[in-house]
């Protein structure tokens, strides 16, 4: 069967001339969000999280972007983003109306925010002039992404999100399509991770006034028992020896600590996904820290709040 590439690249957003054949495309790659990752509640949440972040920035300009894909494509939202959040002057035209000034414009920005993000290029290659002016909705997400993750790094971006992507690429031999999965955000374990000696020095300073130091995550975690103080000492509150087994030796003992602190978690509304109280009591580090990375979230200040 014959292929319309033009028809096929226009959906990737690139730009055909119906004269043009298989030679003009030669070497092209494009990634299409497949339409049922479009609809992902993750995505949407994404979106609306960017869209407010911007609105929020540039709230003193009077700028109210509605859409990622039809409000920055020209470069004027990311030339006022890019003044406002990295303090950076451009000279260039405020309001750029034909495609040429646009990407123009858009090509002085993408120049002054590579010297700003200073990223590996493989991480650059994930956007260019072309694909926003193009109203790439893919590009246009890790370009902001990557602006958010530098500029305001205290940011909590929904974590692990994900779509569905067709690969598209030419060669003399046709069209080479392939589906794969794309991450926009980090996975939740790897913001955790990153957060490892922050949640560390967290830990320790809140047990201090118990004498209590903490040094390995995992096995110091694993009966419960410092778990408990922990999360008491956070609340203001004392446990009572009586609710919980201070000196764990069985493994029963250690689960019906463990337990009980989940569910004090959990009262909290803290826990955001399940954690099996078998990993903690196991020495799972993953399960530990995501717990811990919970507390963090929500009491990292709690020190500052009180001296102020």
């Amino acid at each position: 069967m014959d292929l319309d590439y033009s028809e096929i690249f226009a959906q990737a957003s690139i730009e055909t001339k119906p004269s043009e054949d298989i030679e003009g495309f030669l070497g092209e790659k494009r990634k299409i969000i497949q339409p049922q990752s479009l609809k992902d509640p993750k995505l949407e949440e994404l979106k609306t999280f960017l869209i407010d972040w911007i609105n929020g920035s540039l709230h003193q300009e009077h700028i109210v972007v509605k859409s990622l894909e039809e409000d920055l494509f020209d470069g004027l939202i990311l030339h006022h983003l890019l003044a406002r959040l990295g303090d950076v002057k451009l000279d260039v035209e405020e309001i750029a109306l034909t495609a040429t000034a646009q990407k123009r414009k858009l090509r002085v920005v993408m120049d002054a925010l590579k010297q700003k993000l200073r990223l590996p290029e493989e991480a650059m290659q994930k956007w260019s002039v072309e694909q926003i002016h193009s109203r790439d909705l893919l590009a246009t997400l890790h370009l902001l992404v990557a602006m958010a993750k530098h500029f305001k790094p205290e940011l909590e971006l929904p974590a692990s999100v994900s779509v569905e992507v067709l690969l598209l690429e030419v060669s003399k031999n046709g069209i080479k399509s392939e589906k794969m999965i794309e991450y926009i955000t980090d996975q939740g374990w790897v913001i955790v991770n990153n957060h490892f000696q922050a949640i560390l020095h967290f830990v320790n300073k809140n047990l201090f006034n118990l004498g209590l130091s903490v040094s390995s995550m995992d096995s110091q975690f694993s009966d419960g028992v410092i778990l408990i103080l922990l999360i008491g000492q956070l609340n203001g509150y004392f446990v009572h020896l009586n609710d919980f087994c201070f000196s764990p030796t069985t493994t029963s003992e250690m689960l019906q600590n463990v337990s009980l602190a989940l569910e004090l978690l959990k009262d909290q509304g803290l826990l955001q996904h399940p954690v099996a109280p078998e990993d903690i009591v196991s020495q799972d580090v993953k399960a530990t820290l995501s717990v811990l990375y919970a507390l963090f979230k929500k009491y990292k200040n709690k020190g500052r709040a009180e001296d102020s």
